[in-house]
Parts: C-alpha cells; structure tokens; sequence
C-alpha cells in the first residue's frame, strides 16, 4: 500500500510514518507535505499512484478540506487533527476515519482494519447500505476532553448524562455526577451527538437518554426530567419541543 502524509509537524509526520511501518511492514509513505500550495500539485500530478492519504486538517496554509474542492480526490483519507470540531466536514469527503491527536498505535491499527473490511465488502459484491451505515455512525463524537487541574481527560460520550450552558459557560455532567467545562456551544454540540442518545430539551440543556430516571407532567404542558444523579438545576421540556421529546423518548 503506498501512502502520502499531509502534515506540517515534522516529528508527527515522523511518527505517524513509524507507527505505519509498525502495523503493516508493506506499506509505503511515498510523500510527506507540509502545505497546501505544495499538496496540491503533487496530487494532482501522483494521486493515481496513492492507495491512501494521511491528512492533517490545519495546515500552515490553510484546511486540508481546500484540496477537494481544488482537484478530484478518489482515494480513501484518514484525517488527523488535534482539534474535534473538523469531524462532520470530514465525512462530507471520501473519508474513512478521523483521528485525535496525540495519535495512539491502537487507533491507526484500527482505522487501517476499518479501511481493509470497507475494501472487502467492496471487492466482493456486498450492499453499500451497511458501509454508509458505519461511515454514518463514526460521524458523532465518542469523547471530550476535560480538564482537571493540568491534566487533561477524555470522557466517553456514554458517559455522559447531561450537558448545560450557564451563560456562555457550557459544561458536562458525567456518570460519577461531576461537572467540567468543555469548550463547545450548545449549538456547536447538536451536530456531534447521536441524536437516537441525547435530545436538547431546551436552549441551555441536552439530556442523555440513559440518564433519566423518571418524567414528571409540569405545568403548561410541559414537562420535568429527573436525572439518575442529583443534579441541582431544573430540567424542563420547553413547550415546543414537548412532542418531539415524546416521540424520542418512547423510540421506534
């Protein structure tokens, strides 16, 4: 497999390129760029010779996102990137995963699983509908980050029962009924959760379905949600989205 690296981090480019070796001793990193007005003309030139790219999404000159819309990409990309907010605009491209920096062997391992098994059902004749399933459900975040003095955690989404806004602070909740601060909107949050596993109940609030523990008639028509842990804010359905929480709330 011959494969071409974009990223403006030397060392990251270095390690990246070790961990390769690492998983499969036949691959091979043909090019590593460092920027877009590079990238460009080297692709458009050798892609036919690339079976896969390594992209970071920031570059020194820009996203890598830029390079789609510059010259015709068909072969599969597996994003790399410090930065979570770039995951939705991934899977509009022909990408196969998306890995957070610091990159971990167990995760490139397992992302160049995922690209061979899509190649097999491929090659062998199999519906496309379960290969846009799988890219579908990688779409929603799996972790945030929080940070606790000066170390930094991730939380499994799973994990999470609750996240609210006081202001423009937004914070989570997580099954130990801890709260952290996470740098993301309330809106910016919607696009990264499976929607079948948290509804936003109102402007400041989106709930976890496994973390509530009973539903309450309130007034107005609208409805109270108790949480599995004590949790000190009230949470109400806003009367508009009343409807919609039933419907979720009882499934298919």
């Amino acid at each position: 497999m011959k494969v071409a690296i974009l990223e403006d981090e030397p060392l990251a480019a270095e390690k990246l390129s070790r961990y390769l070796q690492k998983c499969d001793p036949m691959i091979e990193v043909v090019q590593v760029l460092e920027s877009l007005e590079k990238a460009i003309p080297w692709m458009r030139e050798h892609n036919s010779r690339i079976d896969l790219y390594f992209m970071d999404v920031q570059l020194t000159d820009g996203l890598s996102f830029d390079i789609f819309s510059a010259i015709k990409i068909d072969k599969p990309v597996i994003f790399t990137t410090a930065f979570d907010e770039f995951a939705i605009d991934a899977f509009k491209v022909n990408s196969i995963d998306y890995l957070l920096k610091p990159i971990t062997f167990t995760d490139l391992s397992t992302a160049l699983k995922k690209l061979k098994s899509l190649q097999r059902q491929f090659s062998s004749g199999e519906q496309l509908a379960p290969v846009v399933k799988e890219l579908a459900r990688k779409t929603y975040k799996d972790r945030f980050l929080i940070r606790i003095g000066n170390h930094i955690k991730a939380v499994s989404s799973q994990d999470v029962l609750v996240f609210y806004a006081e202001g423009r602070d937004v914070s989570l909740m997580n099954t130990d009924g801890k709260s952290y601060p996470i740098d993301f909107t309330i809106e910016a949050l919607l696009p990264l959760l499976d929607p079948q596993h948290f509804f936003r109940v109102n402007r400041s609030c989106i709930v976890a379905l496994d973390a509530i523990a009973d539903v309450v008639m309130y007034s107005s028509r609208r409805l109270r949600l108790y949480l599995k842990r004590p949790f000190e804010k009230e949470i109400v359905v806003s009367r508009e989205k009343v409807v919609d929480f039933k419907k979720w709330w009882g499934g298919n």
